[in-house]
């Protein structure tokens, strides 16, 4: 059984339709990367399962239940868990506090303060550092580690690569096994083609807002990926 389904949904911001008929299924376990260029409509789709917005048509359910009508911070407690585009870590908090702020929900899980160290090092080495004073790659870490603190069943990643230096982009990957192989199930959103071959199973390309090309990771030639990436 699928852990997750979005059903044929639509969403508008206001008279602008920003998806048109968008299916997903994720099973329990999976890494299923979404790609697309800019204004693909990946980022809504990501906000839509995490119920900061919702679909004027279609349905989502979660764990065999309906959750479209769902508020965002009652999914966080039923194990959906956001690292939003941009981070949006808090700055006058240190690090450790702003991973404290995550573990809010006190969902049972394999994920502390502990096991996020362990998991990103980097983020260890920083704990008493005040978020304003982070790097780029250190404010995505931390934003990693504050949605593990919640012991999602599903992971949402938007854009972790956004900005990056790639050194900095292969670090915070690294710790993409800890974080499936303690049961967590990720989906993720990357521009980048390469990296999101690279730790996903399956990939679904979206442009203009509706699904253009999906299959295995191992399964899909660069042409299709161009041409579905590109809409040529």
């Amino acid at each position: 059984m699928s852990l997750l389904v979005v059903d044929a949904i639509d969403v508008h911001y206001g008279d602008f339709q920003a998806l048109y008929g968008v299916s997903v299924k994720v099973a329990a376990g999976e890494t299923l990367a979404i790609i697309g260029a800019n204004g693909a409509g990946k980022s809504t789709l990501m906000k839509t399962i995490a119920g900061l917005m919702t679909p004027t048509n279609g349905s989502i359910s979660f764990e065999g239940r309906d959750v479209t009508g769902l508020p965002s911070f009652k999914r966080v407690g039923q194990g959906i868990a956001l690292t939003p585009e941009g981070r949006r870590i808090f700055p006058s908090l240190s690090v450790e506090e702003n991973l404290l702020v995550g573990g809010h929900t006190r969902r049972k899980g394999p994920w502390n303060l502990a096991s996020v160290y362990e998991a990103f090092p980097l983020v260890a080495d920083r704990r008493d550092r005040i978020g304003l004073h982070l790097s780029g790659g250190e404010q995505q870490a931390v934003a990693i580690g504050r949605a593990l603190m919640s012991n999602p069943s599903l992971l949402l990643l938007d854009e972790v690569s956004l900005g990056l230096a790639p050194v900095v982009v292969e670090q915070i990957y690294a710790a993409l096994p800890a974080i499936t192989s303690a049961g967590t199930t990720v989906l993720v959103v990357e521009q980048d083609v390469n990296q999101a071959l690279k730790v996903s199973d399956r990939v679904q390309c979206m442009l203009e807002g509706r699904t253009v090309l999906e299959g295995p990771a191992g399964s899909l030639t660069r042409d299709q990926i161009a041409t579905a990436y590109f809409g040529i």
